[in-house]
């Protein structure tokens, strides 16, 4: 029987070549997974991409959607193959993928229409978008697979699945790793009946083997785990060496990144859903659930230096959020105030602004109340410049008000419910919900164009990187978009 202290022998003996030379065998060979089987990994280094398309895109991506604003947009130069600025289409089918062309979800005829879609995104499909360096597509899967494609040409490079959990974030990526964080939604009975004696429960806990994933990035190849008690959906953030990230059980760690050696670990109330840690000016900022809460800690020493709630928080709904942060100014968001309408539950999403270094509140907005969603009470604040834009998971607005002020500027609504941050690029806004594409003039909410791409997307941020558009899905697809196919109306 394998244990943690097992592979923390094997890395010991072999940290050296690790960071610094070829990927040690060793720890692979350790996974619980056949090297025959369905779960084996698979590597395809003819895929790679070569010569100048090495130089498409991020060198990193440190965080959530790329950095703490949550904006998954990055401008190439003119230089370079022509398809860096013209773009390119393609669709690959991941492990589970789930046809594009069906309206529905798998089990709506079991569950319903609404359940079911949720339980496509939180078992089978991706839940959040992708991440692009160099070239090279990375993207985690609640089918249990990360994988890395041709950014050019859509192939697989490589896939794998280090363990037998959900893996729900944005692949981070630095240097020679990609991190993947694992951990599914469940709560076992057990939890369920301590959270009934004392209001308090881990999520993840016993469900499944929760944790970092430390990978190789050019072959999949696992080099370090770090394993934690509750889940870690969250998407990690990086600065410098070091990697955070938050849990289920209310435990937030900063690891060196380099070795998975813990640095401090800092155990706050509650549990962290899918608030991804966002580091900024020295500070890690994230939220928790049960109790509703947002935290400021300091980034070197994990020390708490504010937290803060927002009045009427649903206790799920604030530890859904990863908060945005941009010219010193925190933006939270959170449902409030259950309550039912005409027999039916409905909650009021609330945008806050906090002061990043203080805590103090700057301004709180009420959005328009609408029924309660099965799953992620949140939407992802994304901020560029002077405006945050903000979508409703109750009813589907997407809202762009004035960071300073909090001042409406504009509302759009098309679809049933908006979690996803919004992506800024070439001065259009890019909005992916329900199985479309959707292309706003950014300074006032006009629609401008929109491509049915298929399948559902919930919290995907559409990626835009010069001529191109990456998104995931729901049904497990992962897909580019040419700019050029969503062309003014």
């Amino acid at each position: 029987m394998i244990n943690s202290s097992d592979v923390r022998r094997c890395l010991a003996v072999s940290l050296v070549s690790l960071i610094v030379g070829p990927v040690s065998p060793v720890l692979a060979e350790t996974l619980p997974v056949a090297p025959h089987g369905p779960f084996a990994r698979v590597y395809l280094p003819q895929n790679q991409p070569t010569g100048s398309d090495l130089s498409f895109g991020p060198k990193n991506w440190e965080q959530m959607n790329r950095d703490a604003t949550h904006n998954a947009a990055f401008q190439v130069g003119k230089t370079g193959p022509s398809w860096f600025s013209d773009g390119v289409g393609w669709r690959f089918a991941e492990a589970r993928a789930w046809p594009l062309r069906m309206k529905k979800p798998f089990g709506t005829r079991t569950y319903g229409e609404t359940e079911a879609g949720a339980v496509q995104t939180q078992f089978y499909g991706n839940a959040l978008g992708v991440s692009v360096v160099d070239g090279v597509v990375y993207a985690e899967s609640d089918d249990m697979f990360a994988y890395a494609l041709n950014a050019r040409t859509g192939q697989l490079i490589w896939r794998i699945s280090p363990v037998g959990n959900h893996l729900m974030g944005n692949p981070v990526v630095k240097g020679r790793f990609v991190y993947l964080s694992a951990g599914g939604v469940g709560f076992n009975f057990a939890n369920l009946v301590r959270f009934r004696k004392t209001g308090r429960a881990v999520r993840g806990m016993d469900v499944s083997y929760n944790g970092i994933y430390a990978l190789d990035r050019r072959t999949g190849q696992v080099i370090w785990h770090d394993g934690s008690v509750g889940e870690a959906m969250p998407t990690p953030a990086i600065h410098g060496q070091t990697l955070f990230f938050a849990t289920g059980s209310g435990g937030v760690h900063a690891l060196d990144r380099r070795t998975g050696k813990n640095l401090w670990t800092t155990r706050l109330k509650g549990n962290d859903n899918m608030s991804s840690p966002a580091y900024a000016g020295g500070r890690i900022f994230l939220a928790m659930a049960v109790p509703p809460r947002l935290y400021s800690l300091d980034a070197r020493t994990g020390k708490v230096m504010w937290s803060r709630t927002i009045e009427g928080a649903s206790n799920t709904g604030m530890g859904d959020v990863s908060p945005a942060v941009s010219r010193g100014i925190v933006v939270m968001d959170t449902v409030t105030s259950p309550r039912k309408v005409h027999g039916k539950r409905t909650l009021q999403p609330v945008i806050e602004a906090f002061d990043a270094v203080s805590g103090k509140p700057l301004w709180m907005k009420k959005m328009r109340r609408g029924p309660q969603p099965p799953a992620f009470k949140g939407g992802v604040p994304m901020i560029y410049g002077p405006v945050v834009y903000v979508g409703s998971p109750v009813n589907g607005d997407y809202e762009a008000r004035n960071l300073s002020t909090g001042r409406l500027l504009w509302r759009w609504n098309r679809i049933s419910s908006a979690r996803s941050a919004p992506t800024y690029a070439h001065q259009r806004l890019y909005i992916s919900g329900g199985d479309t594409l959707y292309v706003l003039d950014p300074k006032t909410g006009r629609e401008i164009s929109r491509k049915v791409v298929g399948g559902r997307m919930g919290i995907v941020s559409p990626v835009v990187l010069g001529g191109t558009i990456y998104l995931a899905n729901s049904w497990d697809w992962i897909v580019a978009i040419p700019i050029s196919d969503i062309a003014e109306k």
